[in-house]
């Protein structure tokens, strides 16, 4: 295997999660009997541009179809971090009914709904055919490709060129990364702006974050990396943030490199952050499989110890860091019975590899687990905060990642 960016041949291995079946892939209960797909999930450092990458195991067309199961509004707390965006980026920005904003990576509609509240012409590029229907009801329109150079290069011809050109969590996803990079110079306009959230990479090797890989995530990045590709593709980052979202992640903001922004300092300092950790030295990256298997081992001897006293532990949110959460560690429903979540998407289905039926969260209250293991941790604090009656019983929740902790 080469890297995605530039070509290095790929040794150096970051962890082996060994095979699992793609996060997102829910399984209907006719489908329980039927032989699933279990791909390698093999994660590589490049040892020159340090881009942290899996294979392309499966077919980001397969994974990204009309069935996909993720909807990003079912979070309240990612659709609130949405409005102040967009509310952020009108005001920097200068936008107004003569602008033009392009999200890549659309999905149901949770951000673009409040550009267009706000009389802000837009448009969503979307794949996935069920999450672009639910944005068309918002009012969003959407333009059912993936994005890349030659979708690009049909808006330009289309004379929608953006003047703010986002993505939120889809850097990540695009196996052909320079591809992708390419098409975000294409549809920039002149003078316009690119912001992109992505995980961060620093948090994941940090804080041990390795059910944050799945085969949906072909890339990994630091600013380090993202900086080399984009400046590989004439744009240049200007600007970042540091955010809280996803366990922590970067906003970068670039421009296009012809026009000579100033770099801000916010770059350097995150920049000469990572040089002094070694971010571009493979020593860094040592005692991430460790980490990964401390987790494993905590939190079987956890389920294992709670099924013999007797208890009950459910799990919610059934969220695709879960799935290699749940996959890794082996763990079936004999010791996780049930997980609940708030999508109506995932409800009635099984969770894959690990065929834990997901139900609705009233089954929460309905069963009155011991335990409730919170699977998308970075999302503890609302869930806690909705699901604080569990407290009634003596019910108590968990999270396993960086470390088991019991709340």
């Amino acid at each position: 295997m080469k890297c995605r960016h530039c070509q290095s041949p790929l040794e150096n291995v970051l962890i082996d999660l060994v095979n699992q079946p793609p996060s997102n892939s829910f399984l209907t209960g006719g489908q329980l009997d039927e032989p699933e797909i279990f791909y390698p999930l093999k994660v590589y450092i490049c040892p020159k541009c340090f881009l942290v990458q899996l294979p392309e195991y499966k077919k980001s067309r397969d994974i990204f179809s009309n069935d996909y199961a993720y909807y990003s509004s079912f979070s309240s707390s990612w659709v609130e971090h949405a409005r102040r965006y967009v509310d952020m980026a009108e005001e920097r920005f200068a936008l107004s009914k003569d602008s033009f904003v392009l999200e890549v990576a659309s999905n149901d509609g949770y951000l673009l709904q409040w550009f267009v509240k706000k009389g802000i012409p837009c448009l969503g590029v979307e794949p996935s055919g069920g999450t672009a229907d639910a944005a068309f009801k918002k009012g969003v329109e959407s333009v059912r490709e993936f994005f890349g150079a030659a979708l690009a290069n049909k808006l330009v011809e289309q004379g929608r060129q953006a003047d703010l050109l986002l993505g939120n969590n889809v850097l990540a996803h695009v196996p052909d990364v320079n591809d992708f990079v390419d098409g975000l110079k294409i549809a920039l306009k002149p003078g316009g702006t690119v912001t992109m959230e992505f995980p961060y990479l620093g948090n994941l090797v940090r804080l041990g974050q390795f059910d944050t890989i799945y085969h949906e995530h072909f890339s990994y990045f630091s600013l380090f990396s993202a900086q080399r590709i984009f400046a590989s593709r004439r744009l240049v980052i200007f600007d970042v943030e540091t955010l809280p979202t996803h366990g922590g992640s970067l906003r970068i903001f670039a421009g296009h490199a012809e026009e000579n922004r100033a770099v801000l300092a916010s770059v350097e300092r995150i920049m000469a952050e990572e040089q002094s950790m070694g971010f571009a030295t493979m020593d860094y990256y040592r005692g991430f499989q460790e980490k990964a298997d401390n987790v494993k081992v905590d939190m079987l001897d956890f389920l294992v110890e709670q099924r013999k006293r007797g208890k009950l532990v459910a799990a919610y949110g059934a969220a695709a860091k879960g799935n290699t959460l749940l996959n890794y560690c082996g763990i079936r429903s004999d010791l996780i019975p049930f997980c609940v979540d708030a999508s109506p998407h995932k409800q009635g289905l099984f969770m894959p590899g690990s065929h834990i039926p997901v139900l609705s969260p009233s089954t929460v209250r309905e069963r009155r687990p011991d335990y409730v293991v919170i699977l998308p941790w970075n999302l503890q604090e609302e869930i806690r905060h909705q699901h604080a009656y569990i407290k009634e019983w003596g019910g108590r929740f968990v999270t396993a990642i960086p470390t088991l902790h019991i709340y």
